[in-house]
């Protein structure tokens, strides 16, 4: 049997009963199966995505208008490439979330704001107050700065790990649709993107502030903000059953040396390296920029001033070039999935226009939904896509060819529709263990007790997000 070394977990390991089920409530018992099914059925997301493009492609064979061998594999073969834009800008867009979360100033802070924790209830509070406020900042620095967090209260309070990893994790994935680095509502923010499906079809982009900062999907967040830490607290361990952080682990990682030190520290080369000057000049070069084109066309956020604007805060806040090239080279290592799984996700879009497979599916949408119904069924089909297209890029560009052109026919709130897909991103990604990866490797636990926690969530708050989408948005985003 194939083994494999992974790094080690900072909790202690537990004695397995001999009947695991035994004892267990019928909440547990469904939890273990989620886990079984993780573990044991679903395989890697980048198989899953080979087998949806297989799918994708025969579905467009038997049912599309140009559904060609030869028009599949053009539209394939352009997708990939076409989306190479976008998938190194959301790349950056993790890279320098993760940078910026790694500087001094910010880990230092985090320590501070651990000492705030005096208890379970405290800490689970504390680690998913600020993970949400930093992944509304951006979605990268929410993700590190949540689990950065967790280990970090951890040493403070005796709490089960993976209840509290999962509390960080959950507030992470809010920034699918309240967050400024959404990428779905950057996307057709963005004019000219290559993912802006509304601007192909109305030639005008929708600005955040119809889709991120509307009142009724700052109603939603508001809403999922407050039920999912009540939920964390009501379903917190018993203290028989807590798994605690293991301290020796904790504090093993705080030791490691800092290698910043070479032999060209006295050279020329090396004190350039590591000159504050370097960073200072770049940073206000950037912030000149900014200042000149906010001045004279307003503030704006695209996906480039959201990348831009944490590269000017990481570089500047890591103090030297060395510094946070260092901290790039770090945040690079969990971007692999991502590079790997991007241009398939374009190859699918590029099978969907091409063959003209967006359009029949739009037109059955049409068929069973109404203008009122379209974003509850948007959300719906976008929680149960994230299963196995986990990533906003790649999943906008699946679902959103054949939704918006289904939302302009039925004369459904294009802003509406679009953030239904993000919420239901969202709520996918709390069963789906793709994106818990990096927050677990973070913070050394095992992502299996994690999702166990989630699913709880993902039926409380999911439901909550569901009712919004059929009943509040139809209301108040109109058409």
């Amino acid at each position: 049997m194939e083994t494999h070394d992974s790094p080690p977990l900072a909790v202690r390991p537990q004695a397995v009963p001999d009947h695991p089920d035994e004892g267990k409530t019928l909440l547990q018992r469904a939890v273990s199966s989620c886990v079984y099914l993780f573990e044991r059925v679903m395989p890697d997301p980048f198989v899953i995505v080979i087998l949806l493009t297989a799918m994708v492609a025969c579905l467009a064979l038997v049912f599309a208008p140009k559904g060609t061998p030869e028009v599949i594999l053009t539209g394939w073969y352009k997708g990939i490439f076409g989306i190479f834009t976008f998938a190194f800008q959301m790349v950056l867009v993790l890279v320098t979330g993760y940078a910026l979360a790694s500087a001094p100033l910010i880990k230092s802070g985090l320590r501070s704001v651990s000492k705030l924790a005096v208890g379970p209830v405290s800490a689970v509070l504390l680690v998913f107050g600020v993970g949400a406020v930093a992944t509304f900042l951006n979605w990268g620095f929410g993700l590190v700065v949540g689990a950065l967090l967790s280990k970090q209260v951890a040493r403070q309070v005796r709490v089960d790990f993976a209840w509290l990893v999962a509390a960080a994790y959950s507030s992470w994935v809010l920034w699918a649709f309240t967050g400024m680095s959404s990428s779905i509502a950057l996307s057709i923010a963005s004019p000219g993107n290559p993912l802006n499906i509304v601007e192909q079809h109305t030639h005008s982009a929708v600005p955040l502030a119809h889709t991120v900062f509307a009142g009724w999907n700052l109603l939603a967040g508001i809403a999922a903000m407050v039920l999912i830490p009540v939920v964390f607290i009501l379903m917190r361990p018993a203290d028989k059953d807590v798994i605690a952080a293991d301290a020796a682990l904790l504090e093993a990682e705080d030791k490691k040396v800092d290698d910043t030190a070479d032999s060209r520290a006295g050279t020329f080369a090396g004190r350039l390296e590591r000159s504050r000057i370097c960073a200072l000049l770049f940073v206000l070069a950037g912030v000149g920029y900014l200042a000149i084109q906010w001045t004279r066309h307003g503030v704006s956020l695209d996906i480039n001033t959201v990348i831009f604007i944490f590269l000017l805060a990481g570089l500047c806040l890591h103090g030297s070039p060395r510094r946070y090239v260092g901290a790039v080279t770090e945040a690079a290592k969990v971007t692999g999935p991502m590079l790997l799984q991007y241009p398939f996700y374009g190859g699918i879009m590029g099978i969907m226009s091409a063959t003209a497979l967006d359009e029949t599916v739009a037109h059955a949408y049409i068929h069973v939904a109404s203008s009122t119904t379209l974003p509850f069924l948007s959300y719906l089909a976008s929680g149960v896509i994230t299963l196995f297209i986990p990533s906003g890029g790649g999943h906008w560009a699946v679902q959103g060819p054949f939704t918006i052109p289904a939302a302009m026919q039925l004369g459904a709130s294009l802003p509406g529709t679009s953030m239904a897909i993000a919420a239901g991103e969202m709520a996918g990604s709390l069963l789906q263990p793709f994106w818990a990866i990096p927050v677990v490797a973070i913070a050394g636990v095992g992502v299996q007790r994690v999702l166990g926690f989630t699913l709880v969530i993902f039926l409380t708050a999911g439901s909550l997000l569901g009712f919004v989408y059929l009943f509040v948005v139809p209301v108040w985003a109109g058409t």
